[in-house]
């Protein structure tokens, strides 16, 4: 027997121990002191222009991403979730480097969102900037008592959501690739996660008082309903309905979308998805996570066991804490602690959290995700 492959899974076990939370409950401080650091993390990071993330540190293994539509994609993308990070903890009303920070985020979103476009026939990666530039501008509209500020925002709102609507693809629901046809309508490959991403981020339309198109959501929830399967693991694309048992389509490949597909069912109204349901899944994600922990850092896509690929893992448990938010407060202490003892212990050492490598775009979005989980597990005020 070759000792290389004992070894190596000799040191992924190691690392898997070593990543398991203890036992001991987080005390809010020492969440809020984690937190602190993320958020200076942000502030410290933030591009001269407003914006966060870049295209300028590179290797050999960086995904397909044609210039430089793609990236302006993943600059968008990850300024808006650092936009949402930075209000839903509170940050700017803390410190004055935190609030010039957002305020110069905001503004390189309202002046930038409208020219980020599909990069070529093949690569749609705009969609996931368009889904949660929603959800920030959301976030932006509730926190501005300037009337104009306002109607700017919700115009803009407008053209993130007919930028959905024209890359939707044939199938209902959205993708970021099209290998297949290249069209100005995409045949895109129909992801859950992608899916479920983008009608999570249109429910938040109603707080501002607008709505999503019923076409468009009526198609996605039928979407994620295809690849949702009995025992509530989801398929990775429409494409693997021949190939339901495949590693990245059972339990533990699918660990760090269920959440998001979970969620963006049961807002849509999706009766199957239970309180049961949730918790059921909650449970499976931190009995498990250590699947995901594996995968977490690899540079090579879907690389890890059930084809886990390491981005899944901060956006995993920010859906999972969403999840936590809709259940009953006795049901959903438990969870919110234990997503605090996973993810408090992987804070880096210079205060960021990231979890696959992709030019430098992995720290804001790991950041982002990780203090938006981290401010749900927080304990209700009051309490």
């Amino acid at each position: 027997m070759s000792r290389i492959p004992f070894l190596l899974s000799l040191l992924l076990l190691v690392q898997s121990a070593s990543a398991h939370p203890t036992n001991a409950p987080l005390s809010a401080a020492e969440i809020k002191q984690s937190m602190d650091r993320g958020i200076q993390w942000l502030v410290k990071n933030q591009n001269k222009d407003g914006s966060w993330g870049s295209a300028n540190k590179t290797k050999d293994l960086n995904i397909f991403a044609p210039v430089p539509g793609a990236h302006h994609g993943f600059k968008a993308g990850v300024t808006a979730m650092s936009i949402e990070a930075l209000i839903e903890t509170g940050a700017a009303k803390q410190s004055d480097e935190a609030r010039q920070a957002l305020e110069r985020g905001e503004e390189w979103l309202l002046n930038n969102i409208e020219h980020v476009r599909r990069a070529d026939s093949t690569a749609i990666y705009n969609v996931w900037a368009h889904a949660y530039a929603i959800q920030a501008f959301v976030d932006m509209y509730e926190r501005t008592t300037d009337p104009e500020r306002k109607k700017r925002i919700k115009e803009l709102i407008a053209t993130q959501v007919d930028r959905l609507r024209r890359y939707e693809s044939v199938d209902g629901g959205w993708g970021y690739y099209d290998f297949s046809v290249g069209a100005q309508k995409p045949a895109a490959a129909t992801t859950s996660f992608t899916t479920a991403t983008v009608l999570y981020a249109f429910k938040q339309l109603e707080k501002v008082g607008m709505e999503a198109p019923t076409n468009l959501v009526a198609r996605a929830v039928k979407c994620i309903n295809l690849q949702r399967k009995p025992d509530f693991t989801y398929l990775y694309e429409l494409g693997h309905k021949y190939r339901p048992m495949w590693e990245i389509n059972r339990k533990g490949g699918s660990l760090g979308r269920s959440q998001a597909c979970n969620i963006a069912l049961r807002v849509w109204g999706e009766k199957a998805i239970t309180d049961d349901v949730l918790a059921e899944c909650l449970d499976r994600l931190v009995e498990r996570y250590e699947w995901l922990s594996i995968g977490r850092k690899r540079p090579v896509p879907h690389e890890s066991w059930f084809l886990i690929a390491g981005y899944f893992f901060y956006y995993g448990h920010y859906y999972a804490a969403l999840c936590a938010d809709l259940l009953p407060a006795e049901r959903a202490t438990n969870y919110r602690r234990d997503l605090a003892r996973i993810i408090v212990p992987l804070q880096e050492k210079d205060g960021s959290w990231w979890d696959y490598p992709l030019y430098n775009y992995h720290q804001p979005w790991g950041t982002s995700f990780a203090l938006m989980t981290l401010q749900r597990c927080l304990p209700p005020k009051g309490s």
